[in-house]
């Protein structure tokens, strides 16, 4: 194996931490060339799609990735701000704001599981910085194979080809955090302020392949425990709320019941009132803003509904800010503080020896 270049290193230096804050990922524009790269890149990580490479390359390169981006191009341009992605102005919002609120010698870095910036390319940059120590803190409350792991995945094979690996360390879950679940309770009563309540809350989370759950993957049972602090927080009862899965893939049985035809059932069955929260995005993307806010309430609309609307996810709201910053602490104890005034004579003591022995630096 050949591994890239180290850094200079000039001895004595103090170590450095930081926190690299990982999304899913956003196509770099709103075209059926953006989505195709963005695409191919999502679709081939085998975390993502459980099927034998040989059986689905020729799937992906020969029917999903000829069809599929210029339909996404087009949801895409509907979402699309002066800023870019909306996913990737939260994510980087998002790092602002945490900065701000950790102590002044960690740097906070924001990266892409797929597409840019890119988990490689954010930690090429802290190590070129002199990093020396990284909490991995990904965007998704709830723990996925799907997601968080392929965060770790990503990780690690940028460390394979790197010789000095900085100290890791990885955020696997927040599900039940409290301060995560007040932001979100937070979020709804702001939106219940400006614009009334419904009269009946659908929790949507981001659905993923039902056998996921059958070998072992945590991630069902921590969105349903969300959802339950979450309505004990806004003094809700379980006839209140309904928890759904959307953005289903492929033809597979994936979480039930799904997002959409539970709202489409409901609304035949009588109810005009409804609005959706999805807990497990903390930044607007498309599943959010073009899935949700216009797809599934067309559908509801359609179907007989008369009244709906859609709750803003965390993005960067003050409360949701300080919960980030609160995991992020909690995750760091133990890491020496660089602030530190005792260890600055020891470094340059070491600094010192080092010169004594040979060092160039």
């Amino acid at each position: 194996m050949r591994f890239a270049p180290e850094p200079p290193y000039r001895h004595g230096s103090a170590p450095r931490t930081a926190v690299l804050l990982c999304n899913l990922g956003t196509p770099d524009a709103p075209t059926a060339p953006a989505l195709r790269r963005y695409l191919a890149e999502f679709l081939a990580d085998q975390r993502v799609v459980e099927i034998p490479p040989v059986l689905w390359r020729p799937i992906l390169h020969g029917i999903i990735l000829r069809v599929r981006p210029k339909r996404s191009a087009a949801k895409y341009a509907s979402i699309w701000t002066d800023e870019g992605s909306p996913l990737l102005r939260w994510t980087l919002r998002q790092a602002e704001g945490l900065a701000k609120r950790l102590p002044s010698h960690v740097q906070v870095r924001a990266a892409m599981r797929y597409g840019n910036p890119s988990v490689a390319s954010q930690l090429e940059a802290l190590r070129a910085e002199g990093i020396t120590r990284v909490l991995v803190l990904p965007a998704y409350p709830q723990y996925s194979g799907t997601t968080t792991a392929s965060v770790a995945d990503a990780v690690y094979q940028w460390a394979a080809r790197a010789r000095w690996v900085p100290e890791l360390r990885f955020v696997n879950a927040y599900h039940d955090h409290p301060a995560y679940i007040e932001a979100l309770a937070n979020r709804v009563r702001a939106h219940w302020a400006a614009h009334g309540r419904k009269a009946h809350m659908i929790m949507s989370f981001h659905g993923v392949p039902a056998r996921t759950l059958e070998q072992g993957d945590p991630y069902h049972c921590q969105c349903h425990k969300t959802a339950r602090l979450l309505a004990q927080s806004l003094g809700m009862t379980s006839t209140d709320y309904t928890v759904t899965f959307q953005s289903r893939f492929g033809k597979a049985k994936w979480l039930e019941p799904y997002t959409e035809p539970t709202l489409v059932r409901m609304a035949g069955e009588g109810l005009t009132s409804a609005e959706v929260i999805c807990p497990g995005f903390t930044s607007d993307c498309l599943e959010t803003l073009e899935e949700i806010a216009m797809e599934v309430q067309t559908a509801f609309i359609e179907a007989g509904g008369s009244d709906f609307a859609y709750i803003e996810a965390l993005n960067d709201t003050p409360s949701w800010l300080d919960a980030l910053a609160e995991v992020a602490q909690q995750h760091m104890q133990g890491w020496p503080d660089n602030g530190d005034a005792d260890s600055s004579g020891a470094r340059q003591d070491q600094r010192s020896a080092a010169l004594a022995m040979g060092a160039s630096d």
